[in-house]
């Protein structure tokens, strides 16, 4: 579709007072060759989003460049179906950052300037369509899975449900009772699982295809268009599947690991899996495995394992509920008492109302505790050693049965289950601080993994108890259908789920340096035997960093290339002056940017040496645009990303790194241009930390200021 441009100066909020329109309307008409070029005084109220329609229907605009306040305002007014819409925050970026009058022209011409050049750089998207299939995989068929099952199968998907066991319901078939779900949390205490009938509704739905005793292989292929091998018995089936629910659950911590605690060495000596499996059986009634004497005296350990650096670091979630639930058990069939040793009881939202009937009940004792170990009383009971307790310094307590709290591990840790056929490995990513859960950068939006279409629901993805993996469950079922839809439009998912371009690599100069494959956060580029990339285009979330890892620059989506940004920098003032610098901002779209505007409506001013050009993401920076930049007379270029490391937050995953990374390269490319490496530097902010903009960039235009002007300015 050939491209009519038109450019709409708005003159609202105070814009028309702090600009010259006329002196920008000629720069945009006459220098950036725009033929349609008009100014309004509200440009988002009805008559002035008529007048841009009129020019749509009357003169064939398409590409429409919005000269006014933040993209990330007014989004559905300035809206136009087949059409590119390019947004100028001269608002936000000039007129609120700015102190002087002539500083935010000078900003707003350099502003205008390169919104028209994206604009002229940028192609209409034409989505990536192919044959797809919208149903759905849940892997497990315990209390997430099956629950993700029926929520989607209620929504008319279709579900192929596949469980390794021969029967469903996880480790809820292994409950004798459950913690009841309801206010008040009194009588009773203790009320049935009706497992059952949740597993009967599953087998009995008309939507829901159930493989048990059954394994994935292995899973090919993208979003709309996965090939999954499953194993039944040794007999094999490939089915088509559209996006994946992974809810393998869990497995309990290996108690052989405690040793100080006895498990192994006492027969008494039980896990709180082991303990619902006698009351189970007992139908209530708690006997000792030893010898099968009921039990008088019995002693819940708990974090046995958890919440300790040696084992698991972190808290299993559901331990402490369920040990004041097996304490009933104790208590409501058993002429026994039950005895609680804690380092912290955690009972989060309404359980704490569970913790408080516990506290009431005066068979039941709780104390904070170090556990140091699991001692031979002599006469067929055990000791409990314990240290800084309630009770005392040094204690030591009798008890003829001991149930150790064992925490949560995910059932992917040893095996990844999924098996994907992926360059990048067969499981889903996790970062060591959440030991083997999957990696969903969950600290934004959970659900979401690394694997475009693959979701995590329930203790595969962190520990939980049974309510909230059923709400957890809810949660990727959605996912997964609006990934399904998506992709069957060729629509991008979570972050930029609006999104309808994609990578477009120039293969005839691939170099096969496998940059884009090693790099990519989301394993989207597979390779074929010879090692040449090819581009999985559904499970691209469209961050471009491969575009940004390509050295010889052949990656580019429709509306975004380095040959468009890198034209957009260099259109971008030089003042000729060495006492006054000009400093580019590159900043991620998705906190960095948010941030800055934040920084904007709370009337904080910066520097006016400064000019921001957004990227979808950090990781999509190319080194050859600080190249460009600084052989242009620009003299620093400060990177502004999200923050990484230990509460990893990162929108795409690895983007801020990866930028990070490569800005430890470009020690050689300043070096070539005999120029000092500190006019290049990253920093990381959070979408909530605006206040902390004009102090970052002060230091960084100090920093350049003592270094001195680059000794390319005015070549």
């Amino acid at each position: 579709m050939e491209k009519k441009l038109a450019c709409y100066i708005c003159t609202g909020c105070g814009l028309g007072e702090a600009i010259n329109v006329d002196k920008v309307s000629n720069i945009v008409k006459n220098a950036l060759k725009v033929p349609i070029v008009k100014s309004h005084s509200a440009l988002c109220n009805q008559e002035g989003v008529e007048l841009i329609k009129a020019d749509i229907s009357a003169e064939g605009a398409n590409t429409i460049i919005i000269v006014g306040c933040s993209l990330r305002v007014k989004h559905q007014e300035f809206s136009f179906a087949n059409c590119i819409v390019e947004r100028v925050p001269v608002r936000e970026l000039c007129l609120w950052l700015l102190e002087k009058p002539e500083d935010v022209q000078i900003a707003a011409e350099d502003y205008i300037k390169m919104g028209v050049i994206k604009a002229q750089k940028a192609n209409f998207p034409e989505p990536y369509i192919m044959e797809t299939v919208k149903n759905i995989l849940v892997i497990g068929g315990g209390i997430a899975g099956m629950t993700s099952a029926l929520r989607c199968a209620d929504m008319g998907y279709d579900v192929v449900l596949v469980e390794k066991e021969a029967q469903l319901g996880g480790f809820v078939n292994k409950l004798y009772k459950q913690i009841p779900t309801k206010l008040p949390f009194t009588e009773p205490l203790i009320v049935d699982t009706d497992i059952q009938s949740t597993i009967k509704a599953v087998e009995s739905h008309p939507k829901i295809k159930v493989f048990k005793s059954s394994k994935v292989e292995k899973t090919e292929g993208q979003p709309g268009a996965f090939d999954v091998t499953i194993s039944t018995n040794g007999k094999e089936e490939i089915v088509k599947i559209g996006t994946v629910i992974l809810a393998a659950g869990w497995k309990p911590y290996d108690a052989t690991k405690l040793e100080h605690l006895g498990y192994g060495k006492f027969k008494d000596v039980v896990t709180n899996i082991e303990f619902e499996e006698i009351a189970k059986k007992g139908n209530g009634k708690i006997l000792r495995p030893s010898d099968g004497k009921p039990a008088k005296k019995v002693a819940f350990i708990q974090c046995a394992g958890s919440r300790d650096p040696n084992h698991l670091p972190y808290c299993s979630a559901m331990c402490c509920a369920s040990s004041l639930k097996q304490t009933k058990y104790v208590r409501q069939d058993n002429d026994a008492c039950a005895m609680v040793f804690y380092k912290d009881i955690r009972t989060p939202g309404r359980t704490e109302y569970y913790y408080k009937e516990a506290q009431n009940d005066p068979g039941v004792m709780l104390t904070k505790a170090d556990v140091i170990g699991v001692s031979d009383a002599g006469n067929g009971n055990m000791y409990v050693d314990m240290e800084n307790s309630l009770l005392g310094e040094k204690v030591k307590v009798e008890a003829d049965l001991v149930v150790l709290a064992t925490g949560i591990v995910p059932a992917t840790i040893d095996d990844p289950i999924i098996n994907l056929q992926y360059r990048q490995g067969p499981g889903l990513p996790d970062l060591d601080l959440y030991n083997g859960f999957a990696d969903s950068n969950f600290i934004c939006f959970q659900y979401e993994t690394r694997r475009t279409g693959i979701y995590a629901a329930g203790c595969v993805r962190q520990p939980m108890n049974m309510a909230e993996a059923q709400e957890d469950a809810t949660g990727a079922a959605l996912k997964a259908i609006q990934c399904a839809e998506h992709v069957a439009k060729g629509i991008a998912v979570h972050p930029r789920a609006w999104d309808l371009t994609y990578p477009e690599p120039f293969m005839q100069k691939c170099t096969a340096c496998k940059r884009c494959t090693e790099e990519c956060p989301f394993g989207a580029i597979d390779e074929d035997e010879k090692g040449t990339p090819y581009f999985k285009p559904n499970r691209c979330r469209r961050c471009a960093t491969c575009m940004g890892a390509c050295p010889e620059r052949i990656v580019s989506f429709k509306d975004y290339h380095v040959d468009m940004i890198g034209t957009m920098l260099k259109s971008v003032s030089v003042p000729s002056e060495d006492d006054d610098p000009r400093l580019i901002v590159l900043v991620c779209e998705n906190d960095a940017y948010p941030a800055i505007d934040a920084a904007a409506k709370a009337g904080i001013k910066i520097d006016k040496a400064v000019r921001f050009v957004q990227l979808r993401c950090l990781g999509s920076t190319n080194l050859v645009w600080i190249a460009d930049a600084l052989s242009r007379g620009i003299d620093g270029m400060l990177l502004m990303g999200c923050k990484y490391g230990e509460n990893y937050q990162c929108h795409f995953a690895k983007g801020s790194e990866l930028a990070n990374y490569r800005l430890s390269k470009v020690q050689e490319t300043l070096s070539r241009l005999q120029l000092e490496s500190e006019r290049v530097q990253m920093v990381q902010l959070a979408i909530d930390e605006g206040d902390q903009v004009p102090k970052m960039i002060l230091d960084f235009v100090d920093r350049v200021k003592e270094i001195g002007p680059n000794p390319f300015k005015g070549f």
